[in-house]
């Protein structure tokens, strides 16, 4: 039987714990014992946990001295993907960042487009915590050994600011005029990618004109017409299935 995963908050030589709302989740829902074994998520390792103490705020856990697991490094070849997802409605758009968690990316940065409600854009600040949280479950179910990072909200001209340094292959997902499928470019274009797509109606034209200012390449998915949502999880998949 595999063992439920948790991601640790604290660790200290051969102790770790849950804290806060991580915590409760364990010792309210799952009603967590003394002497209960999981396996903990330690940043570079996995290894055996045994829980020592509970309370509905703290879970701490004795670790096995050797390592369960070593945790297998991605091939040289393998970029890591960000998400900068443009804002839309907060359960589809949820419901993406827990896939995408799932699937494997590595950063997911929010932008506020044009096309982003302006409630949603002002409400998407407090939103933040909520998405770390849904990161971190989405993370621990898959048996990921961290969660991706969640940058805060940030308008679009702001997004090179957020981006990673070094060698990025930037696809904006877009309609373009030859019509370049994703698979295409990430074929020709080795290295760490990021990955734009835009909300429900897609970007505005002003939009698409700064992606292509600077230096931005744009792909399409296909000829189908896809929901935000599925657009940003399949176009995810998509990019490391490439480079698996």
């Amino acid at each position: 039987m595999t063992r439920r995963r948790w991601i640790a908050d604290e660790v200290t030589g051969n102790t770790a714990a849950l804290v806060g709302e991580h915590a409760a989740h364990l010792a309210r829902v799952l009603r967590a014992e003394v002497g209960q074994e999981f396996d903990i998520a330690t940043g570079d390792e996995v290894r055996r946990g045994t829980i020592t103490f509970v309370s509905y705020d703290r879970v701490d856990f004795a670790l096995d001295a050797k390592p369960h697991r070593k945790l297998r490094s991605l091939p040289a070849a393998a970029p890591k993907i960000t998400l900068a997802l443009a804002i839309f409605k907060f359960d589809r758009m949820e419901w993406a960042i827990e896939k995408c968690t799932e699937i494997g990316v590595a950063r997911i940065i929010p932008v506020i487009a044009r096309r982003t409600d302006a409630h949603l854009a002002t409400a998407s600040v407090k939103r933040h915590e909520r998405w770390l949280r849904i990161v971190r479950q989405a993370a621990e179910q898959s048996r990921r050994v961290a969660p991706p990072e969640v940058a805060s909200p940030v308008k679009l001209k702001e997004l090179d600011g957020v981006l990673p340094t070094g060698a990025l292959t930037r696809v904006v997902l877009a309609e373009s005029e030859e019509d370049t499928r994703l698979a295409d470019v990430l074929h020709s274009r080795p290295g760490e990618v990021v990955l734009a797509v835009g909300p429900e109606g897609g970007w505005a034209s002003g939009e698409l004109s700064w992606f292509f200012e600077e230096g931005w390449v744009a792909a399409s998915l296909g000829e189908t017409i896809l929901r935000a949502e599925t657009a940003a999880i399949v176009a995810t998949a998509l990019a490391l299935e490439e480079y698996a």
